[in-house]
């Protein structure tokens, strides 16, 4: 029986792509018994990229880590109502559901709620009123886009992380456990919604975007690769290798100061342009001269000796990598990290994985575990979960609703 802090809990999903499955994964990989139904051969998301040479997704294996799958033609009846049922279970930490599915017809609250009226729902949108969203149209929607990249570059700039979808998968596992503490306390399930764009919405209240543009009356310029509001910038060292420093923090600041030996450089710079460079704005604006002071240190100087020094005296940077020097040459990304795993993936291999980045110190934390194969559990749920018999569960598969 899977351990960790949230054993017991039992999660339907009904998932796709990365905010809902992500929700799932999270509660999955806290110690939940996370069940994700899927069509028959699979979702939209089941081949989604990147794939093996052989074409299994291992994007859905990422996403999938630690549930329970089953495969079920939910558009037969018969089908709709293993849903219904794996939602109905008699425990109280039965009757929970997570979706981005539209809660409509038969997946609507109020149909699903009727049988168990403590129900708790949780879905998630694009936008609040229910229209279509995906993180790339977001984002660009709320503003940074056109905030990212180069200064001298005008064009809106993409970027590969899809970062709406993964604050609202972790807001969705923390919306599902709120409704489950009030479920506990008052005995009512209730229906929750989560929108992608009011969580990227939200994000830049939060970091002072709206009220820059409202108190301010300014729109925030593009800075490149330089921190915003305090000293941070990337550079390259004498053998081309290039990584980013930030001194945001008055001692950031000194250790940078101190491994490079400029300190009275930057302080007479500090005279002359009338800047007090403890002050994190004042060393945002004098970025450029500052950089054009360090610029000359870092190419006389291989990455090696650059990082000796900065490890020496605790200067807060890191290095640029792709993924492949990530995981050759980052020892937290390895089985020194208590975090991450090898685990061997059906259809796919043997790879690092991770489980929960949160260390519990009271209970045992789960290790990596691998996704379910589609359909993997099919027979156990059916049987284990809904008492049905041998035959039954024989006449469901002969009349392929569920495999």
């Amino acid at each position: 029986m899977t351990k960790g802090v949230l054993k017991g809990l039992r999660v339907i999903e009904g998932s796709a792509f990365v905010a809902a499955p992500l929700g799932g994964m999270t509660l999955a990989q806290l110690g939940a018994d996370v069940i994700r139904f899927d069509p028959i051969g699979g979702g939209l998301d089941y081949r989604r990229w990147p794939v093996t040479k052989d074409g299994s997704s291992l994007f859905w294996a990422g996403m999938n880590k630690g549930k329970r799958s089953i495969q079920i033609d939910i558009g037969h009846p018969e089908g709709r109502r293993i849903v219904t049922s794996l939602l109905d279970g008699n425990s109280p930490d039965d009757g929970i559901f997570l979706t981005n599915f539209p809660e409509r017809g038969w997946l609507s609250y109020q149909e699903l709620s009727s049988t168990r009226p403590d129900l708790i729902y949780v879905n998630i949108l694009g936008d609040r009123l229910g229209g279509s969203a995906l993180d790339y149209t977001v984002n660009c929607a709320v503003g940074f886009a056109s905030l990212t990249g180069s200064s001298d570059n005008h064009d809106p700039t993409n970027y590969l992380l899809p970062a709406w979808d993964n604050i609202t998968g972790q807001m969705a596992a923390i919306a599902l456990l709120s409704a489950d503490r009030y479920r506990r306390i008052e005995g009512k399930g209730q229906l929750v919604k989560l929108a992608l764009k009011d969580v990227a919405i939200a994000t830049t209240s939060n970091l002072g975007n709206i009220a820059e543009v409202m108190v301010n009356d300014k729109d925030r310029e593009r800075f490149g690769n330089y921190l915003y509001g305090a000293f941070g910038k990337d550079f390259e060292s004498k053998d081309k290798k290039r990584l980013m420093i930030v001194g945001l923090t008055p001692k950031q600041w000194e250790a940078i100061l101190e491994a490079m030996h400029i300190k009275s450089v930057v302080n007479d710079l500090g005279e002359r342009e009338g800047l007090d460079f403890s002050l994190e704005g004042d060393r945002f604006s004098a970025r450029e001269k500052l950089a054009d002071i360090m610029e000359p240190w870092f190419f006389s100087r291989t990455y090696d000796e650059i990082t000796s020094l900065f490890d020496k005296h605790g200067v807060c940077y890191g290095p640029y990598r792709t993924f492949r020097e990530m995981v050759e040459e980052d020892e937290d990304c390895s089985v020194e990290n208590p975090m991450m795993g090898m685990i061997k993936q059906q259809d796919v291999g043997e790879y690092l994985a991770s489980g929960s980045p949160i260390r519990f110190g009271s209970v045992e934390d789960l290790p990596a575990l691998p996704a379910p194969r589609l359909g993997q559990h099919t027979e156990e749920i059916i049987k284990d979960d809904l008492g049905l018999t041998d035959s039954q569960f024989g006449k469901l598969l002969a009349e392929g609703i569920v495999a």
